[in-house]
């Protein structure tokens, strides 16, 4: 492991002093498991993974209707006129 210096707020420590009494482990877990997350969670809005994402509903979900491609603004103002009323 890396040792890392960083500075929390008052209220960071707290709060994150509370929240490792009351889940059972130390702070420097709890710090780990939020880095683990926040960078996890950034890996999965990189362009590859969305263009996967994005890729793998094509054609998964159907309209029932064969001209949607060309009529989708009267389906469209259907639609919304439906809505209004």
């Amino acid at each position: 492991m890396v040792r890392t210096h960083i500075q929390l707020t008052e209220e960071q420590a707290q709060r994150l002093k509370q929240l490792a009494v009351r889940e059972g482990v130390s702070m420097a877990t709890l710090i780990r498991c939020s880095v683990d997350c926040y960078v996890q969670g950034n890996e999965l809005n990189d362009a590859k993974t969305n263009k996967a994402r994005a890729l793998s509903v094509i054609g998964k979900y159907t309209s029932q209707q064969g001209d949607i491609s060309q009529e989708h603004d009267r389906y469209l103002a259907t639609l919304y006129a439906e809505v209004g009323s």
